[in-house]
């Protein structure tokens, strides 16, 4: 049995609950959720009956008070066995927004219903013509006597069909750049001024709902803004992106067991020329390159949850593992469909799905090329290097 020295036997029985439970209600939607566009909200509420929703939220606030480790085996699970439409992520990224900035009051009045799965949650950042260029996002919070006046569009934003709860990046002072950067808690029932724009159409992540979003006039009290003190937003970003960034990671490396696994058992049963093709010994290389590859990601990705339940990722390697899990995945994917041959271009092979899934990971959450220049600004003279092999930390 795999080990690595953060897994605990409480780790174990959680991921046993976590795959079987997905195993279970998960795996035979695929079909149905990619088909209506988004996950039904029963599925999620099923999730928060048995703690998964709120596993590293506090008991206090409804949760199990675990660490967030065991938010990374539900990340993990999730791609193992080929899911890419729950939008799980999204929501545990609003989760430690509320848990980090949230007031007393919003943290005891919305983070149970998280937990629960009664309110969905979904992050906002993105506009049309900014992409990850956080600091030009043109969405503006006005300060009035009793709140604050938004408005702005949103767009490529996962969960946006179904999010009762949203993060949203906003300007709270034009022309002041990261130090006029805002995140606000918009709860969307009733609300006045605030749409959802069409279901995006994509190549991949069929089952994941992707929306549009509008705010017109929309009035938000006075503590919508999160940390209550205009201009923090980018601080706060930066310092929660590290966590999403690692879960991409998590999930990619998920993409690619499942990937492995499913070629394995193909390339053992199909035969071409009178043998099976994994007696072919470039089969036989091909799978071995990708095997090493993933185990590589896998030591790496172990090291960086370590350090996150010891509240020491930095975001240096948070970058390294979402560029190099990402590219894995996408390396890895195409070298196993090719595999498959012409059956690895019909959808009914859950690799033909991996495929097109897997291209986006490389996009969102800051794309491949600004985590490498991120990675990049660390590299001075006389600190690019760890003694005796020890693991790097700031």
């Amino acid at each position: 049995m795999y080990s690595a020295p953060w897994i605990t036997s409480e780790h174990r029985t959680y991921a046993d609950m976590v795959w079987d439970f997905l195993e279970a209600e998960a795996v035979p939607l695929f079909e149905t959720w990619r088909e209506q566009g988004q996950v039904d909200r029963d599925f999620w509420r099923s999730a928060g009956d048995l703690g998964i929703l709120g596993a590293s939220i506090p008991e206090t606030y409804g949760g199990s008070g675990t660490p967030r480790s065991f938010d990374a085996i539900t990340l993990y699970t999730q791609s193992r066995l080929g899911d890419s439409a729950w939008g799980f992520a999204l929501h545990n990224y609003v989760t430690h927004y509320v848990l980090t900035y949230g007031s007393e009051d919003q943290k005891a009045r919305l983070l149970p219903q998280i937990c629960t799965g009664d309110l969905i949650g979904a992050l906002a950042i993105t506009e049309p013509g900014t992409g990850s260029d956080v600091q030009s996002i043109r969405t503006l919070a006005e300060p009035k006597a009793d709140g604050w006046l938004l408005n702005g569009a949103k767009t490529f934003i996962s969960n946006g069909q179904t999010a009762d709860l949203i993060v949203v990046c906003a300007q709270t002072e034009k022309s002041a750049g990261a130090k006029g950067v805002g995140l606000f808690l918009l709860e969307t029932e009733e609300l006045d001024g605030f749409t959802r724009g069409r279901c995006l159409k994509k190549i991949g992540l069929k089952g994941q709902d992707t929306s549009e979003l509008f705010f017109e006039n929309v009035e938000l009290p006075g503590d919508a803004l999160l940390g209550m003190e205009p201009g923090r937003g980018f601080a706060q970003l930066m310092k929660q992106l590290a966590w999403e960034r690692l879960c991409v990671a998590l999930m990619s490396l998920g993409a690619v067991d499942f990937a492995l696994a499913e070629t394995v058992s193909y390339v053992h049963d199909r035969k071409a020329f009178g043998k099976a093709l994994f007696e072919f010994q470039n089969t036989r290389l091909k799978l071995a390159e990708a095997k090493t590859k993933a185990e590589m990601l896998r030591a790496f990705l172990d090291r960086c949850v370590a350090d996150v339940d010891a509240s020491r990722l930095t975001a240096e390697a948070a970058s390294m593992a979402k560029w190099w899990g990402s590219q894995v995945q996408c390396e890895v994917i195409d070298e196993c469909l090719q595999l498959f041959g012409g059956y690895g271009y019909m959808l009914d092979y859950p690799i033909a799905h991996l495929y097109t899934d897997a291209r986006v990971q490389k996009i969102y959450g800051g794309s491949n090329e600004i985590m490498k220049e991120l990675i990049a600004r660390r590299l001075v003279p006389g600190e690019t290097g760890a003694p005796i092999m020890g693991p790097y930390h700031d």
